[in-house]
């Protein structure tokens, strides 16, 4: 998939240099989002383990720059076919569409290739940007959890919203 000339592609395990230094080079306009980090996340061996340890996730990449990602974790199969789902995107992409089209991506994902049921996804909230990207992006405002997360220091309260992919069965196993 393209946006504005710029590729979303699955993530493979040799774009752990490349991802360190864009969360690293993102750091400070990531950090009122999200949680304290050890300082080996933001190398190649932290991001690579992250590669290798779950989650499915989708780069938006300029040409060997990576400028945003959208990870489904937690996926859960069974019955309940869920994931959570997190994205970022580049301090100087924000605001070109870009967001909202990873979204679409690992919505696309999430059924066509992991026939998940359901996506969740929590914000602050007071980032009003990340809740526009859900809303465009067909998720629906479900509830606001108190103390939900542990983001930039704190247990910060959070809105929380999902997408229903489809109203298939589950697959029989």
């Amino acid at each position: 998939m393209t946006v504005d000339a710029l590729r979303i592609r699955p993530a493979v395990p040799g774009d752990a240099a490349a991802l360190a230094r864009a969360l690293l080079r993102n750091r400070d306009h990531m950090k009122p989002w999200e949680p304290r980090r050890p300082e080996r996340y933001y190398t190649t061996e932290g991001q690579g383990e992250r590669l290798r340890d779950g989650g499915v996730r989708w780069l938006g990449v300029d040409g060997e720059l990576i400028v945003g990602a959208v990870t489904l974790s937690g996926i859960v199969l069974g019955p309940f076919r869920s994931a959570s789902m997190g994205y970022w995107v580049d301090r100087d992409r924000t605001g070109r569409g870009l967001a909202t089209a990873l979204v679409e991506e690992a919505c696309r994902g999430a059924r066509e290739e992991l026939g998940l049921h359901r996506i969740q996804a929590g914000t602050v909230l007071r980032n009003h940007a990340s809740q526009r990207v859900l809303a465009k992006s067909g998720f629906e405002r479900i509830g606001t959890a108190p103390r939900y997360l542990h983001i930039d220091g704190a247990w910060r309260d959070h809105h929380l919203f999902q997408r229903i992919l489809h109203d298939d069965p589950p697959p029989r196993s």
